[in-house]
């Protein structure tokens, strides 16, 4: 019994019908084309503002006297430091709520666990040069602590706090993630988790027997690598090593997002149980994406201490992730620059509000949380690209008119 086998051609998906020629017809799957990590004007575009950062910050910050307007004051450096830094983290809260579809309130704690563990190495190296002369920091002294925790062990070096910047955030998201998505938890129960999670932390770093200076936190700080840390060629390098990171953390969520595992992320988001019924198994890959988020938020978090000279558990407070939603929604909710804009708008706006109208900033706030899912669904660049798209249909109807 013989099988009769169809050589009539047929184009597959993407792709156009094989032709009828000597050799043997072949069978091709057409996916889409992987897109390119940057547009070739988007490559000229940050490699001029890097060129420009990189020659304009020190001219302006150590060369040019502070009576130039060009000249960059301390103040003014460390609030561009302190937005990049909540740049990276939104940055960050985009990866897994804009392409995982996971919403994280609960992210706060992640970049104060990564500004803690710098803020404990920092600590360390005040030395004696603190309150009491003490080789313990000073509010281990005035606790009537007379030696270090376990846990402090080997903070006295940089490259061991900086592995704690990573590990310490890493562990916590793999381990709560594990447990979380395996359970197969997700939406606003998740949400709600996540937001428990950081007041819990909160409510423990507030205690003074925990070991991490209570509600008053890590502060008075004085060196950092044995540079003076208010020294501005010291506030210049710290400004350029968090810019230089906010480029090399939306790269790399770019090559993310761009490679194939970025596509079934993004299936996660749009279809977790057809994407299952695929053969696929999401936990890997949330828990991929989620591990990332945490790290970037971490490294936020360590380069925002020394430039702010502070850290305490406020900074997990569950309104400070919220706040990092807002940034995220705002700019534009899975578009890895959105919500970076967003994050520079939102907290431009509350450090005029908070200089100007301080008792106005939280009803501003809300205005935003209520107007900008009505108002501006897709954010700011969603607005962008929609005026952009109605100039260039003018611009057409006029030529054909």
């Amino acid at each position: 019994m013989t099988t009769a086998t169809s050589t009539t051609p047929r184009a597959s998906y993407g792709a156009p019908a094989p032709q009828h020629g000597d050799g043997p017809e072949t069978f091709a799957l057409g996916l889409p084309a992987r897109p390119a990590l940057l547009s070739r004007r988007a490559w000229l575009a940050l490699i001029a503002l890097i060129i420009a950062m990189g020659v304009g910050v020190p001219l302006c910050a150590l060369v040019l006297p502070q009576s130039s307007a060009l000249h960059l004051s301390a103040y003014t450096m460390t609030l561009a430091g302190k937005l990049m830094c909540y740049a990276i983290a939104a940055l960050a809260l985009d990866l897994v709520w804009g392409y995982c579809g996971i919403l994280s309130l609960g992210h706060g704690l992640f970049f104060a666990l990564g500004g803690y563990a710098i803020g404990m190495y920092l600590m360390r190296e005040i030395g004696h040069d603190g309150k009491y002369g003490s080789d313990l920091p000073d509010f281990m002294v005035f606790l009537d602590w007379h030696a270090l925790p376990w846990y402090w062990q080997g903070t006295q070096h940089l490259w061991y706090a900086l592995l704690l910047v990573v590990l310490v955030p890493a562990v916590l998201a793999w381990v709560f993630g594990f447990f979380t998505f395996r359970s197969r938890v997700k939406g606003v129960y998740l949400s709600i988790i996540t937001q428990a999670m950081t007041f819990a932390a909160m409510l423990l770093f507030f205690r003074n027997e925990t070991g991490f200076g209570g509600n008053n936190g890590f502060t008075d700080f004085k060196r950092i690598a044995g540079m003076p840390i208010t020294h501005p060629g010291t506030r210049t390098v710290l400004f350029l090593m968090t810019f230089a990171t906010l480029v090399l953390a939306f790269l790399a969520a770019r090559a993310i997002v761009a490679s194939k595992l970025g596509r079934v992320v993004t299936a996660v988001r749009d279809g977790e149980t057809r994407l299952m019924f695929l053969g696929y198994s999401p936990l890997g890959y949330k828990l991929f994406v989620w591990t990332v988020s945490a790290v970037l938020c971490g490294i936020a978090g360590a380069l925002y201490v020394p430039q702010v000279g502070i850290i305490n558990p406020s900074e997990m407070s569950p309104g400070n992730s919220i706040e990092m939603a807002i940034w995220v929604a705002v700019g534009g909710r899975g578009t890895l620059i959105g919500p970076i804009i967003g994050a520079f708008a939102v907290n431009g706006a509350k450090s005029f509000f908070t200089a100007y109208f301080p008792e106005y900033w939280l009803f501003f706030l809300g205005l935003i949380f209520v107007l900008v899912p009505l108002l501006l669904p897709n954010g700011i660049v969603g607005l962008i690209e929609l005026v952009t798209q109605r100039v260039k249909h003018l611009g057409a109807g006029g030529k054909r008119s």
